[in-house]
């Protein structure tokens, strides 16, 4: 493993994005990093600390998009901009933890996986609302029936694996059907994949937690829709 590309997708995080790219940087790895933010159209200065930072840092590069397109489709613009041979996703808030980026990426290293997924339910974690954990715990229950695997988390951010087994996926999903969307593809192609445990900071609805229960909807449209008819 020679380098490490760190895919941010961002929309309105100015109160953490500072603190989050402080975070990456400060994980020590075993190899040279790469962190590229894709800033979907925010409009509460977020895109305009990052430019400015781009052009101080020489280890971000920053992509914008013009409208608001969601998660998914910034995670491909990511995707699409790499130069790493291994990729994690990292959301711009603080709810997750980079300092577990060695974790993630051991059983890659050792050869022994090339998607690993960081489940927020085997490691400490801040208690989450109750109907989240229980549509979480549900979708995951689908995917596993319908996926036959075991997964406890296919909802969780922190998604590590080989850039080429990422190149080699051809991903639609612009918004909450990014997660569905992946797992179900690296299933159907005959990728197990392996998890480790990570912490978990859930943050609130008043501090900017996006995610609805509506969203549910679409991510259980999602696997049903690459199970059956993709």
């Amino acid at each position: 493993m020679q380098k490490v590309s760190v895919v941010l997708p961002v929309f309105n995080e100015a109160g953490t994005i500072a603190e989050i790219l402080e975070q990456i940087r400060a994980v020590e790895l075993p190899c040279e990093r790469e962190i590229i933010a894709v800033d979907d159209c925010s409009t509460d200065g977020t895109r305009e600390w990052l430019l400015a930072e781009a052009q101080r840092a020489r280890d971000l590069l920053v992509l914008i998009h013009e409208r608001n397109r969601g998660k998914g489709a910034a995670v491909r613009t990511g995707l699409r901009a790499v130069t790493g041979d291994v990729i994690i996703i990292q959301d711009g808030d603080l709810e997750y933890d980079p300092r577990d980026y060695p974790r993630l990426l051991r059983p890659i290293q050792e050869g022994r996986a090339k998607v690993v997924y960081g489940s927020r339910f085997l490691g400490e974690h801040k208690a989450m609302y109750v109907w989240n954990a229980v549509g979480n715990r549900f979708l995951t229950l689908v995917t596993n029936i319908l996926f036959n695997t075991t997964l406890t988390d296919m909802e969780t951010c922190y998604k590590a694996f080989t850039a080429d087994l990422a190149c080699a996926l051809r991903l639609r999903s612009d918004r909450w059907g990014f997660d569905p969307e992946i797992t179900a593809k690296l299933l159907k192609t005959g990728n197990r994949i392996y998890e480790v445990p990570i912490a978990y900071n859930g943050r609130e609805y008043g501090d900017g937690k996006k995610i609805r229960w509506k969203d549910g909807l679409t991510v259980l449209a999602t696997l049903l829709r690459y199970r059956f008819f993709d």
